[in-house]
């Protein structure tokens, strides 16, 4: 039997380098299609009324988690099972790039159902190709590297989104009032400004982006996994043995219980990441220069803060950390919810008009940036620590069975929170009320987690198996 405990052999600086590189590559995606430029084009644009663009958007992200929570164990199980990873990843990086190219047909005015179609279809294609190239690192890295490699590449990955939507502002997307882009300029190759030509782009923009950063992980990086099952079999162990692992955890109530919690709270972080960008479009009508604006601050927040929790994980422990970025996203959305063209606080901060067409010219918008901060500050810490949180929590024999089953329960509800803000915006007619059904995935996360153990489970304790 081999051990699975072994240090994996090793590997060149080339390698390791090559499988950071599929975060810088597959971040842009989720920066400009899903958040910043493509999403809000397609719910204040596209669409003419923003309540049913914010709600058309959140379902398709919905509708776009539910496939993935519904199929990712099954993948997982073929990731562990039938050997190679390289073919998976080429082929579902086929399918997202195909679709991405797609969106550029996505002109004010078109039938809303394919363009949804083909955005779900690229989420769907770039969650399995990360569920295989993750699958990767036990292979490629020591347990005492894993964290520094996978930080960062979590990093690289922020990197390289940022600078994709810097490019995207300064040389495609423009203002609808003036046709300029952030420079002042024309945009770039004779993009037509009435027809959003420059945010459509971003899809096939996305897509040349991924291609071309991938390859040094499939030229560099070694893929050491053995055929050992057919994809049949691989796919019925896997249902087994995700049965099995769910009853062990049940077992074990501290690491169930954290399980759970994260579950619930990642689901809130998800949705607001993906819609806070949709609703303030609605909101003070952003523009893509306003929007792109926004997402660099929340990206250069962002990266440094990831290197903080680095340290303060250590010194507080992962279970404090989680706390206080849960904390921060539900101070930042209250504050979201509570903003208005004029005010902030539910009213008890009131702005006078803005006086001028500048950038972020009025109070309201700049409340709004500062509680955009408080989840660029939080939202990659909160991932990490749980991550770390769940690896002090379970005996190294055993962190496989409960990783494959910590990405399951990341995904399993994922479809939840778009789909409630969607559900009561689309009720209510409300945007905002729609928003602050996030809050209730923080604060339930949050009462979970409050009362779990740190460890989850005493790693020491666990019964392992031959």
């Amino acid at each position: 039997m081999t051990d699975i405990t072994a240090t994996p052999a090793p590997v060149s600086k080339r390698g390791i380098w090559g499988w950071m590189m599929f975060d810088w590559a597959a971040q842009p995606f989720f920066t400009v299609v899903t958040t910043f430029i493509f999403g809000p084009y397609v719910a204040s644009r596209m669409i003419a009324d923003p309540e049913a663009g914010q709600t058309a958007w959140a379902f398709g992200i919905a509708i776009a988690g539910i496939f993935i929570a519904i199929l990712s164990p099954i993948l997982g199980s073929i990731a562990d099972k039938t050997g190679p990873r390289k073919p998976w990843i080429i082929f579902f990086a086929a399918i997202k790039i195909t679709a991405l190219v797609l969106l550029w047909f996505a002109a004010p005015g078109s039938n809303i159902m394919w363009v949804l179609g083909a955005f779900i279809l690229a989420t769907v294609a770039a969650e399995f190709s990360i569920v295989f190239n993750d699958s990767m690192m036990p292979s490629l890295v020591s347990s005492e590297q894993s964290g520094w490699v996978s930080n960062v590449a979590w990093g690289m990955g922020y990197l390289g989104g940022m600078i994709v939507l810097i490019i995207v502002l300064l040389f495609l997307a423009t203002n609808a009032e003036t046709g300029l882009t952030l420079l002042g300029n024309e945009p770039l190759f004779g993009l037509d400004p009435a027809q959003a030509e420059g945010d459509r782009a971003t899809g096939p923009l996305a897509g040349l982006w991924y291609f071309i950063f991938i390859l040094p992980m499939l030229f560099f990086t070694p893929d050491r996994g053995q055929r050992a099952k057919s994809l049949g079999a691989a796919v019925q162990s896997g249902l087994s043995e995700l049965r099995h692992t769910i009853i062990k955890a049940r077992e074990r109530a501290g690491i169930f219980r954290f399980l759970i919690a994260r579950m619930i709270f990642q689901d809130g972080v998800n949705a607001l990441i993906a819609l806070g960008g949709t609703f303030a479009a609605g909101m003070f009508a952003w523009k893509i220069i306003e929007l792109g604006i926004f997402g660099i601050m929340l990206n250069v927040v962002a990266i440094p803060a990831c290197l903080i929790a680095a340290r303060l994980d250590k010194v507080l422990g992962s279970k404090k950390l989680i706390i206080l970025s849960i904390l921060f996203l539900i101070t930042a959305t209250i504050g979201i919810v509570s903003t208005t063209p004029t005010s902030t606080f539910f009213g008890l901060l009131q702005f006078a008009p803005a006086i001028s067409d500048d950038l972020f010219a009025s109070g309201a918008e700049r409340a709004y940036i500062v509680y955009g901060c408080l989840i660029g500050a939080a939202f990659g810490p909160v991932q990490a620590s749980s991550r770390s949180y769940l690896a002090r929590s379970v005996h190294p024999s055993e962190a496989g069975q409960y990783f494959g089953l910590y990405a399951f329960t990341g995904r399993a509800t994922s479809f939840l929170a778009p789909a409630s803000v969607g559900a009561v915006t689309w009720a209510t007619g409300s945007a905002t009320l729609g928003m602050a059904t996030i809050l209730i995935f923080f604060v339930i996360g949050l009462a979970i987690l409050w009362g779990t153990p740190y460890p989850a489970s005493d790693p020491k304790s666990a019964k392992v198996s031959a």
